[in-house]
């Protein structure tokens, strides 16, 4: 393939360079004298394809028949699919990472406390014409671990999951008392002294760990257990008698985030989904605007994700252009270059150098003079190949 004229988004702006070549599904510099595509991409814009961080819209074949087309047609080719049944993600596993078909990294290995969150969603829930209890869902469809002992004793669960990340869950871990309160039970998350033996084990076994949180406690206790990733900007929900101080972010939780190279999963489109009185959704935007100003002030490594389940990353894009606390380039790059390579760190992705995948996006307007360009994608390419998508 053969792009002439061609501008692409290198992470500040677009850069013009004359003729790309594509070569054995990479970028190359070697000329190629008859090439089977040549395009002149003069007045058009090259980007690298979008990833999304945080869904659970492709961990199952149902799902994955349902919305990966969706997910090509927006651009997004890269993935990290939360907390799937095992069985669930080993039928998605086989459908997705082809050359046709979004790149997804599926967390298998899903661990909280015996009450904690999202028990409180499953259990009840029908399976089969039953109710689900807890033995039903215990190292099945969740890890339980209460104990920094469990860890040892259960650990042996996450490798027959075949899981690519681990995902342990925090919610107000500042707060014991809650432990006895029924109206609790299976919203909380793991007991802060658990959280250590988990990543040290997933560490020396290759796992990175996401940490899903909800306050600002949980936010300081996943990056001082050394998690890779923390999942939702904290603020996303108010829970019931707590208020903005509960989720506010302060500068020295953000500075010690990036000096650990702990990245932040964004997730505030999520917000929307919760109904609240409008005073209520006020503080919660002015709430998320305060913790991203913090987080990018700080140096914070931000990646999109939208745990948007009818949606991916394109809603969260937008969201955060309405907090107008990152600039579209920021936003871009974060979309297109930070987040592809977080997601697979030992890929050349989110560039357009020689030897760079050549996996890209062309698009008929300048997506810095207006981001709702994305959506308006004259042709999509996964390492070399042109992508015919099947109609919606």
């Amino acid at each position: 393939m053969e792009l002439k004229n061609a501008q692409w988004f290198d992470g500040k702006g677009f850069v013009k360079r004359g003729t790309l070549y594509v070569k054995d599904g990479v970028f190359s510099t070697q000329k190629i004298k008859k090439p089977q595509r040549s395009l002149d991409l003069s007045g058009q814009y090259l980007i690298p394809p979008l990833a999304e961080a945080h869904n659970h819209n492709l961990q199952n074949g149902w799902g994955y028949a349902r919305y990966a087309n969706s997910y090509l047609r927006d651009g997004v080719f890269f993935a990290a699919m939360h907390c799937g049944e095992p069985k669930g993600v080993a039928l998605a596993r086989g459908l997705a990472n082809q050359p046709a078909a979004p790149d997804i990294l599926f967390v298998s290995a899903c661990i909280t406390s015996s009450d904690g969150q999202p028990l409180a969603q499953l259990l009840g829930e029908e399976m089969g014409g039953t109710k689900l209890k807890l033995e039903d869902v215990a190292d099945k469809l969740l890890l339980i671990t209460d104990t920094p002992e469990h860890v040892a004793q259960k650990w042996p669960l996450v490798a027959t999951r075949k899981t690519d990340l681990v995902k342990l869950m925090l919610s107000r871990s500042e707060s014991p008392e809650l432990r006895g309160d029924t109206k609790q039970q299976g919203r909380l998350g793991l007991k802060p002294e658990v959280l250590p033996a988990i990543v040290k084990r997933a560490h020396q076994d290759g796992l990175r760990v996401i940490a899903h949180v909800e306050t600002a406690a949980d936010f300081a206790l996943a990056v001082q257990a050394g998690v890779d990733w923390i999942d939702h900007i904290p603020g996303y929900f108010f829970h019931e008698g707590l208020g903005p101080e509960a989720y506010r972010l302060s500068a020295d939780m953000a500075a010690e985030a990036a000096k650990k190279h702990v990245a932040v999963i964004t997730g505030t489109a999520a917000a929307t989904l919760f109904r609240a009185p409008p005073e209520t959704q006020a503080a919660v935007r002015r709430l998320q605007i305060e913790n991203l100003q913090t987080l990018k002030a700080a140096g914070t490594k931000l990646l999109l994700g939208s745990d948007l389940f009818n949606g991916s990353a394109l809603p969260e894009l937008q969201h955060l252009e309405s907090l107008g606390v990152l600039d579209r380039a920021t936003l871009l790059r974060m979309a297109s270059i930070t987040t592809p390579q977080a997601l697979y760190p030992k890929r050349r992705l989110g560039c357009f150098d020689a030897g760079c995948e050549a996996s890209f996006l062309l698009l008929a307007a300048n997506p810095l003079q207006d981001l709702a360009a994305i959506g308006r994608i004259q042709l999509r390419v996964k390492q070399g190949r042109m992508l015919n998508l099947q109609s919606p």
